[in-house]
């Protein structure tokens, strides 16, 4: 067995306001790690950290890019156990995904027809959430989450375990500040 994190997160961005205003939820992001560390973090999001315009697949760091624009980013991290099929099916994914990177593009569109309770699915276009639940579902892993996706489902993942909670430049594998 292994483990796969999700990652939820509120930088306090204006789009991330905005998201937080319609949905009512905690948080307004979703990113996916192949490790405990973070280092091999991933979604759809910002491209640039200073342009909130220009999205797509994105590899995420703790300490770099958006999440260094923005240090006060809160964050929960989960951890869920998976068989080996499901991570190598996960990375293989992603790093095709990574690999052709310019042909996957921000679903903009289907972000805003959530506050709407619509969706909007656009071959190879995603949000973070579609992106993340896409990865899940492609790989085998049971969900039960819905179509319509926010970051927010995330925390009902079935075999969900929460690792940490607090500020996401604060995380560090070998400190549990785990509050329920």
């Amino acid at each position: 067995m292994r483990k796969i994190y999700i990652i939820l997160t509120h930088t306090g961005t204006v789009l991330s306001k905005i998201i937080k205003y319609y949905t009512k939820d905690e948080f307004s992001h979703v990113s996916i790690a192949l490790d405990n560390e973070l280092k091999e973090m991933y979604s759809f999001g910002r491209l640039h950290p200073s342009n909130p315009f220009f999205a797509g697949f994105v590899h995420e760091y703790i300490h770099k890019g958006t999440f260094k624009r923005f240090p006060k980013t809160v964050a929960n991290v989960y951890s869920i156990e998976v068989d080996d099929n499901q991570f190598n099916n996960i990375k293989t994914i992603i790093y095709k995904m990574k690999n052709n990177s310019k042909h996957y593009k921000f679903n903009i569109i289907g972000l805003f027809a959530v506050s709407l309770h619509v969706r909007i699915k656009i071959k190879n276009y995603f949000y973070c959430a579609e992106f993340v639940k896409y990865l899940l579902e492609e790989s085998g892993i049971n969900t039960n989450l819905p179509d319509i996706i926010r970051p927010e489902d995330f925390k009902e993942l079935p075999n969900g375990k929460k690792e940490y909670t607090g500020r996401l430049q604060d995380y560090s594998v070998n400190m549990t500040k785990l509050t329920h």
